[in-house]
């Protein structure tokens, strides 16, 4: 440790400089891209039922859904985005790496192994458990594909801006084509290994990412000698803002609306995570309650640990790269933790970097297809058109075509998030998570009285809520940072809509309850959820079946 912590001095890059080989950057991709594609054929001779499609059969230990839960949850928003927020906002970007482990936390403590105790496949299963089957599920698998669409949009984006980078793509037309190839990408992997393929992608890009983050960190504080404070001043030295960027208040702090917008986003991300369908379906690839629980041990370890080295990455870009070599290279704030993998160890770092980054964007989206295609095959396929009766064939046959289908409306809004910070695109996946999923989710599992009409306000109130303050919100028109940036039909004054669009979900949970028709005829079903998400109770015996 001695030797390095010895110290050494980084690179500099000057703005619009040509940095690493665009050759090597396509072999390692390619490479990475093979060996990745190699284990999803290899898992696709094992994927022979539903079971196996959308849960991998629960054959997963403890410790290998705890990498893959890590690698489902550590997104393109969590190295490429937060990296950059911190590098550009300072203190006000770190804010995003905190929310999001707490919202991890939240989920955990809630509602995650209850979810899993009552659950087969998918969200829809545990809310429609104790109340009416068809309008619930309808309702449950919409909102799913509406958090898992906003999700995918900002893994897109962020492929195209960091490819970009790689390979000096300076046009939207080639960023553009970018998107396209993730998303093609995206559909192959999901096609051929289903969920165990996409597991084992994700285990891999666990160890690679966090593998990763660890050396880039280490090399951080070599440079500075193991002195935190160094490293501070130098980011003050290298960013526009100067001493601001280590105080609150850089993006947050400056006027009222702004202070408001923090307290939506801190809500946002601390709530979103117990609402995330793609999160939750990770907990039914356990066979076992206990499995369950360790799994959870060796993903808070793995999770805690990346989001610490963020804070370092953050503030090392800032102080190595610099504001102005951020802001305008390919891909703007998002090219920030490569651009410092460049810094500090030269082009084959960095091309390993980007990879990892790459391969994180492959696994995440390849998660949030699973998830929204089981959602539509399995909740409004088999639960809703064909009441419960669909083979499992065919429910794997709708999965496949809902697979091509997202993937496509996915490059197309991708094509158009493009230049979006990816961790501000997730926040406000978060937020309708939070707003048309957890009243429900909660509601279900620790109220005895809830009921169906609750559920429904609940979700299309909250989903619509928050839909429709985004499109009419800054993050949509009216700013230069917008995503259409010549338009202006913005009147909410929040970026992001949870602060009103959450209490709106569960407002409208508790008066549709209050009075709506109760289910006297379900009260059985309340009870027995109860036992079964306390105990896990007969939750083996569903998996099987």
């Amino acid at each position: 440790m001695t030797a390095l912590l010895a110290g050494y001095e980084p690179r500099t890059i000057e703005p619009g400089q040509q940095i690493g080989s665009t050759t090597l950057n396509i072999v390692i991709f390619l490479l990475f891209i093979g060996v990745t594609m190699g284990l999803v054929i290899r898992a696709s001779r094992t994927t022979k039922k539903a079971t196996d499609f959308y849960t991998g059969g629960a054959s997963f230990t403890g410790p290998q859904n705890g990498f893959a839960i890590a690698g489902d949850y550590l997104s393109a928003a969590s190295f490429l985005g937060i990296c950059g927020a911190i590098a550009i906002q300072g203190y006000d970007g770190f804010l995003y790496s905190i929310g999001f482990l707490v919202a991890w936390l939240v989920a955990l403590l809630l509602v995650a192994e209850r979810l899993r105790n009552v659950g087969k496949f998918t969200m829809a299963d545990v809310l429609s458990f104790r109340l009416r089957q068809r309008p619930v599920r309808m309702a449950a698998a919409l909102a799913t594909l509406t958090v898992s669409l906003f999700y995918l949009i900002a893994q897109m984006a962020g492929a195209g801006g960091l490819v970009s980078l790689l390979l000096n793509i300076k046009g939207t037309t080639g960023q553009a084509v970018v998107v396209a190839v993730v998303g093609i990408l995206m559909i192959v992997y999901v096609l051929v290994g289903g969920m165990k393929g996409t597991t084992y992608v994700q285990m891999v890009k666990a160890v690679l990412l966090v593998g990763g983050a660890l050396l880039m960190t280490l090399m951080v504080l070599a440079a500075v000698k193991g002195n935190f404070s160094d490293l501070l001043q130098k980011a003050i030295d290298g960013s526009a803002s100067g001493q601001k960027i280590i105080e609150p208040g850089l993006k947050y702090g400056k006027t009222e609306t702004t202070k408001l917008d923090f307290i939506s986003l801190a809500l946002a991300l601390v709530l979103g995570t117990a609402g995330l369908p793609h999160v939750l379906m990770r907990f039914y690839t356990v066979p076992t309650a206990k499995e369950a629980r360790r799994s959870v041990t060796w993903a808070i370890g793995l999770i805690g640990a990346f989001y610490i080295f963020t804070l370092v990455l953050g503030f090392g870009a800032a102080a190595y790269v610099g504001s102005d070599v951020i802001t305008t290279a390919p891909g703007g704030v998002n090219s920030a933790a490569p651009l410092l993998a460049f810094s500090l160890g030269g082009t084959i770092l960095m091309a390993v970097i980007s990879a990892v980054a790459f391969a994180t964007i492959l696994a995440v989206v390849a998660g949030l297809a699973i998830t929204a295609s089981a959602s539509l095959a399995h909740d409004i396929y088999n639960g809703v058109i064909k009441h419960g009766q669909a083979t499992p064939e065919s429910q794997v046959r709708v999965s496949r075509i809902t697979v091509v289908v997202i993937g496509i409306v996915s490059i197309i809004l991708g094509i158009g998030a493009m230049g979006q910070n990816i961790a501000f695109l997730v926040a406000l996946a978060f937020a309708v998570a939070a707003s048309a999923n957890l009243p429900t989710i909660l509601f279900s599992l620790f109220w005895r009285r809830f009921n169906t009409t609750g559920a429904l306000l609940s979700m299309y109130g909250g989903l619509i809520s928050a839909i429709g303050l985004i499109i009419f919100s800054p993050a949509v028109s009216g700013k230069s940072t917008s995503m259409f940036k010549n338009a202006d039909f913005a009147w909410f004054p929040l970026e992001n809509p949870g602060l009103v669009s959450i209490p709106i979900g569960f407002g409208l949970a508790i008066l549709g309850t209050i009075f709506g028709k109760p289910d006297t005829d379900l009260a059985d079903k309340a009870v027995e959820m109860e036992v079964r998400s306390l105990t896990g109770v007969g939750v083996e015996k569903a998996i099987d079946h």
